[in-house]
């Protein structure tokens, strides 16, 4: 039984640029070669894998046979795959990375992260991006640990020495609870009423917070530490506790919950800060992703101008 030889790129590409221009003649155009030469790079290609692959009898223009057919979508996926290497060898050699580690604090909007992601994905097709979605302090501990390499991270990150930041906008934490709860019945919520009901605390994996609470007023406490849980947990009329407004403007339009009106408790901006290791600054994609946050956190000025949760 005889083996197929080894085509070269070279071939694969004559072979696919006859495909995609519908001749010979056009590729030899498109490559700026001769005739002959794409006539000649054809059947050296051929009788290296040992089979016909265009039909030239009886047309000017030559048609895939059914060999030929069968191997254009290997063909094409070999070509790619060596662009692909190339672009990211080039990308490597002028100073891009390869990967970037991003944490995102959970608190972050999810169209906006989805916006920024997708933003990136079409800017830097070949950087491979890790994403790290964290509570509290866990962010700016993986950019500390260099766990990520780049991090928006809560307010918790203010003031370490051994990282950088900027301002990247913030989010509005609101107090809400089930239509049926006890505090979502109450169309006006006396000063410490919230004393007899159970607060749901989203909690820092980390461990950077150990001992410190962000908001948390209730001596009834169910800590969890994955905010779709405590949303979950939320609908289901179990507790009452601070989320996102992003994230709960749906279910408050649809009257899934209700937004609490506690003159005590009515809840507060919560600031996003870029942050990085002063020690190990960003690459070009690192840095386009934190430009892209700050960016779009300009817009938060009317979160901003209410107290800090």
């Amino acid at each position: 039984m005889t083996s197929p030889g080894i085509p070269t790129l070279d071939q694969l590409r004559i072979f696919l640029t006859i495909v995609d221009t519908g001749s010979f003649a056009a590729a030899a155009r498109t490559l700026g070669r001769a005739v002959s030469v794409i006539s000649y790079g054809v059947a050296n290609l051929e009788a290296q894998l040992g089979v016909s692959l265009f039909d030239r009898e009886g047309t000017r223009k030559p048609r895939l046979t059914v060999a030929g057919r069968a191997l254009l979508a290997e063909a094409r996926a070999i070509a790619d795959g060596v662009d692909g290497l190339r672009a990211k060898v080039k990308g490597l050699l002028d100073g891009l990375e390869a990967e970037v580690d991003l944490a995102v604090d959970v608190m972050m909007p999810p169209e906006r992260l989805a916006r920024v992601l997708r933003g990136f994905a079409a800017a830097y097709p070949t950087v491979q991006l890790r994403l790290h979605v964290e509570a509290l302090g866990a962010v700016s501990a993986m950019v500390r640990a260099r766990t990520a390499t780049i991090g928006i991270s809560g307010p918790l990150a203010a003031g370490m020495a051994d990282l950088e930041g900027t301002a990247a906008g913030a989010t509005l934490l609101i107090p809400v609870a089930a239509p049926d709860h006890p505090l979502g019945r109450m169309a006006h919520i006396p000063l410490g009423a919230w004393r007899d009901a159970i607060q749901l605390v989203l909690s820092d994996r980390s461990g950077t917070t150990a001992g410190r609470d962000f908001g948390v007023v209730s001596p009834k406490t169910w800590r969890l530490a994955d905010l779709s849980a405590k949303h979950a947990l939320l609908r289901e009329g179990i507790g009452w506790g601070n989320m996102p407004l992003p994230m709960v403007e749906g279910d408050l339009a649809a009257g899934k919950l209700t937004r609490l009106t506690m003159p005590d408790h009515p809840g507060g901006a919560y600031r996003f800060m870029a942050i990085w290791r002063r020690d190990c600054p960003p690459g070009p994609a690192a840095q386009w992703l934190l430009d892209q946050f700050v960016a779009l956190g300009e817009g938060d000025a009317a979160a901003c101008t209410i107290p800090d949760i």
